[in-house]
């Protein structure tokens, strides 16, 4: 329900900005570019899914590989003993783990394309287990709103940004956006167990937490000691040997249970193309009510509120202008991405709202995105209050973001 109410707000606020625009500022385009943006929109959505068949049905194919041959089963025994406290809902040893793990660990190492089809393939072994179909589970809204905090290691994509529009040092938001990302994962583990009632004082979850935490601080302390200039460089060959040690593993399992591994990939890879394809209407109806409210100018007034307000309370408001990267980031990844390079334009990539503009690009996941593609690809209709908690995370790694950049770059 709470994408219902946010898919209607965004036309009637879009409409009302956009009326007034007209009435009392004489802007006659602003209802030609809504309109426009609803084809555009919709033609993204589109491009956007049709774009993911490729990954979805290898990476399905790949997964089906994995089942067969048992490696999803060794990796759910491993790691089961933190998720049956996360997840009370799912059974023990369950073989939704597996993707599960793999999901979030190709997010942390920042393999995007990587992780939307182990995402997928989680939901849908959740969605097994779901006992009203199209209410989300406990489990689907705490897998999702971890996915949505981002928590990433190595933000490659925001440092090739940098470096293309010429940044001093590129890497020089590594640190920051980690740490910006960690507060949001934590945020979003808290306030998913308080609606669920989960311990987070249980020494099996504090002794993974604590274990993640110290291998966050050994990558920081390798990552700082070696030349910015490598760190590109490892961090992407690191992450292709360990995507390709995955698929190899699990090929080689396969074999070895004399799976034939061939038929294996191709009935996982049909499923891929299915789900690609179920989750158009979907993704092009979140997209149209994101590109609406945009180009009704309504996302302008509402960052302009904020500089005010800051000002009002004497708050330095030179990140205010990195802002715009915050508003679009749960709404669409693309709107952010540019809002980013716009900010490089006007204030310069190393310039402080440039910096705060990387942080903010990489401190969270794009919330809405994600449910509507992850709900939407096992028709989940009901999201209950997955938003609200994403939001929350959004939140804290919008304000940790912003404080550490002060404290970095200011």
């Amino acid at each position: 329900m709470a994408l219902n109410y946010i898919w209607i707000g965004f036309f009637i606020i879009a409409f009302v900005v956009a009326l007034i625009r007209l009435i009392f500022f004489g802007d006659t385009e602003v209802f030609p570019q809504m309109l426009q943006s609803t084809f555009d929109m919709a033609k993204t959505g589109f491009e956007i899914s049709i774009g993911l068949t490729g990954a979805l049905t290898l990476w399905m194919g790949i997964m089906r590989i994995g089942e067969k041959g048992g490696v999803v089963a060794v990796m759910a025994r491993f790691i089961s003993p933190l998720f049956t406290k996360i997840f009370p809902e799912v059974p023990k040893d369950h073989p939704v783990f597996g993707p599960m793990l793999m999901n979030f660990s190709m997010n942390f190492l920042g393999l995007d394309n990587a992780a939307t089809p182990l995402g997928l393939k989680t939901m849908e072994g959740l969605q097994e287990l779901n006992p009203i179909k199209e209410r989300a589970s406990n489990a689907q809204i705490m897998f999702l709103v971890l996915n949505t905090s981002g928590l990433t290691l190595i933000p490659v994509s925001i440092m090739a940004y940098r470096a293309t529009e010429g940044a001093a040092n590129p890497a020089d938001i590594f640190i920051p956006i980690l740490l910006a990302t960690y507060f949001s994962t934590i945020a979003g583990l808290i306030t998913v167990s308080i609606f669920q009632k989960i311990n987070l004082f249980n020494k099996v979850i504090l002794a993974y937490v604590g274990s993640l935490t110290v291998i966050i601080v050994a990558a920081l302390l390798y990552f700082q000691s070696i030349p910015q200039e490598q760190v590109t460089t490892i961090s992407n060959v690191l992450a292709a040997i360990i995507l390709m040690s995955i698929i190899l593993t699990f090929i080689v399992m396969a074999a070895r249970k004399k799976v034939n591994v061939y038929e294996a990939l191709i009935d996982g890879g049909r499923d891929g193309f299915n789900v690609a394809i179920k989750i158009i209407p979907y993704l092009v109806g979140i997209l149209v009510a994101i590109g609406v409210f945009r180009a009704s100018g309504a996302l302008d007034y509402v960052n302009d509120g904020f500089r005010a307000f800051f000002e009002l309370l004497g708050i330095n408001t030179d990140f205010v202008d990195a802002l715009p990267v915050a508003w679009m980031k749960p709404l669409s990844g693309s709107g952010a991405r540019a809002a980013m390079l716009e900010t490089y334009t006007n204030f310069g990539v190393d310039s402080f709202p440039g910096r705060v503009a990387s942080v903010l690009q990489g401190s969270t996941e794009t919330t809405f995105y994600v449910l509507a593609v992850y709900f939407g690809a096992v028709k989940i209709k009901n999201s209950r209050y997955a938003a609200t908690a994403g939001l929350v995370a959004d939140l804290v790694g919008v304000i940790a973001a912003i404080i550490i950049s002060y404290i970095f770059f200011y």
